[in-house]
């Protein structure tokens, strides 16, 4: 890999430089080719293994570790920084240019007492996640491998500790800002020097003048919204949903935690340390909000007013509703097959809708229909994943769906149907629309139960067969193939929506 060292070079002072600490028996558990070409399509070999494993040094690379602080569990918490993360530097590949970090490389200044590992069970999670939400279309960072090792940790038990090779297009999180914010005694230099540096790098067709500084903000909001409405559309509840765990240009970061949906629960938590349920999969649009208002906060040094009414921090986040909403629509139109969306039918079009509060008769419509069908899920008891993807085997002409066979309450489905038929409306080409409605619907999705039995026969057999098994089938997740079926099932009885710990 050739790297170059912006981050580590511009802005001396916001981390510190820390070497990975070796692991004994480094050996690849998982290694993701599509992410491989995001950075010039390294390979796979020893000598790549024990560079990522910290074993010996990687050419170019510098080595260091992010201080930051964050809001976690909406309570501020003044110095965290990368505790279990080591940025070699920023990779060059085709797609421009990616940091590489070793997350489990061993202790660094920000690790508060802990030993700066991770887990094979929580290493495994997270190169599964990261890859599976890329596939989905979801915006999120990627993940190139994950390494195994025979070194011993303790958390309740000894488990072996374990590497994921994050690659992110910046590690720059919310929690960056607000630490240069609140540590500096009011002295903006530090705080100009960041968003500068953000900008140039992330948003150069932006000025680093007041006015975009405005307009940065802005478009950060729009693409949180923007992610979040991925998030909502696919049934991914994040879990821990801290400031410093939220991406500066909007990708998702950071798991723990997670789960997709399996049964249909609007107040769905999956982080048993989440006791009043703040992170839960209904309330991640409000804390997006929530972090973006803490974001806005820490921004204040560089763009402040004295008349508040006319805010330019407040105005743009008071656009953030509407962006959810109008992302939201364009995604779960796809799923259902709406005609006539509000600016197409490409749900990852910036021109989707105005940015206008205000949503026309048919938003307001489509999101009752949406809001009354996913009610129609939890009632009912009914798999996210599995309802919404009978719907490319829908005739829509037909008053009898197979999807209605899965229904206690008959009346109820009915009803809606029949609304829902009235929206859908005439469809030329049957087995066009149903096709693409496959094409959005996903068939494979990382189910907590799929990831646990993968890594139960890493953990007693040194078995990674079904570890790579999965990643092959959530690489497509619409398309249907014979040998994964057992992979597009509702969960048995005791994977049933597992809740995981931060540490998982």
């Amino acid at each position: 890999m050739e790297f170059k060292q912006d981050f580590f070079e511009q802005l001396e002072g916001f981390y510190s430089q820390v070497y990975p600490t070796s692991i004994s028996n480094p050996h690849w558990l998982g290694w993701s080719a599509e992410a491989a070409k995001l950075i010039g399509n390294p390979v796979a070999d020893d000598d790549l293994l024990m560079q990522l494993s910290g074993n010996i040094a990687a050419p170019g690379a510098s080595y260091y570790a992010q201080v930051y602080s964050g809001h976690q569990f909406g309570g501020y918490t003044p110095r965290l920084g990368d505790g279990r993360s080591i940025i070699l530097g920023e990779a060059l590949g085709d797609a421009g240019a990616w940091d590489v970090a070793i997350k489990g490389g061993g202790p660094t200044p920000y690790s508060r007492h802990g030993d700066g590992r991770a887990v094979m069970r929580s290493a495994v999670r997270e190169f599964l996640i990261s890859e599976a939400l890329a596939a989905l279309n979801v915006p999120t960072t990627r993940a190139l491998a994950v390494i195994g090792s025979d070194l011993p940790v303790y958390r309740e038990d000894q488990e072996t500790a374990a590497i994921t090779v994050r690659l992110a297009k910046t590690h720059i999180r919310f929690g960056h800002f607000e630490y240069f914010c609140h540590s500096e005694q009011g002295s903006a230099t530090k705080l100009k020097q960041l968003v500068d540096f953000t900008i140039k790098q992330h948003f150069p067709h932006l000025s680093c003048d007041r006015a975009g500084y405005v307009q940065w903000f802005n478009e950060v909001v729009a693409l949180t919204a923007k992610m979040i409405a991925h998030w909502q559309s696919v049934g991914f509840a994040h879990g821990v949903m801290n400031t410093d765990n939220m991406s500066i240009i909007g990708d998702s970061f950071d798991f723990g935690p997670f789960s997709f949906l399996d049964t249909f629960k609007e107040d769905f938590i999956c982080n048993h340390s989440d006791h009043n349920g703040r992170y839960a999969f209904g309330q991640q649009p409000g804390i997006g909000l929530w972090n973006l208002q803490r974001l806005a906060q820490a921004l204040t040094p560089l763009i402040s007013s004295d008349d508040l009414t006319s805010d330019d921090l407040v105005a743009a986040l008071n656009t953030y509703q509407a962006e959810l909403v109008k992302h939201y629509l364009a995604l779960m139109g796809n799923k259902f097959g709406f005609s006539g969306l509000d600016g197409g039918s490409d749900a990852n079009s910036e021109n989707a809708s105005s940015k206008s509060s205000e949503l026309t008769k048919q938003q307001s419509e489509d999101l009752k229909l949406i809001g009354q069908f996913t009610e129609l899920l939890e009632r009912n008891h009914l798999d996210y994943t599995l309802a919404f993807r009978q719907f490319g085997k829908l005739d829509i002409a037909s008053q009898h769906s197979s999807l209605r066979d899965d229904f206690v309450d008959l009346a109820g489905f009915d009803d809606w149907y029949q609304a829902y038929q009235k929206r859908v409306g005439c469809v030329d080409d049957l087995a066009l629309w149903q096709q693409a409605r496959d094409n959005c619907n996903p068939a494979y999705i990382l189910r907590n139960y799929l990831a646990q039995e993968a890594i139960i026969d890493i953990e007693q057999h040194g078995d990674n067969r079904k570890l790579k098994q999965l990643q092959r089938a959530l690489a497509t997740p619409f398309t249907e193939r014979a040998e994964f079926e057992h992979f597009a099932q509702r969960p048995p009885q005791w994977g049933e929506g597992l809740i995981l710990s931060c540490s998982s």
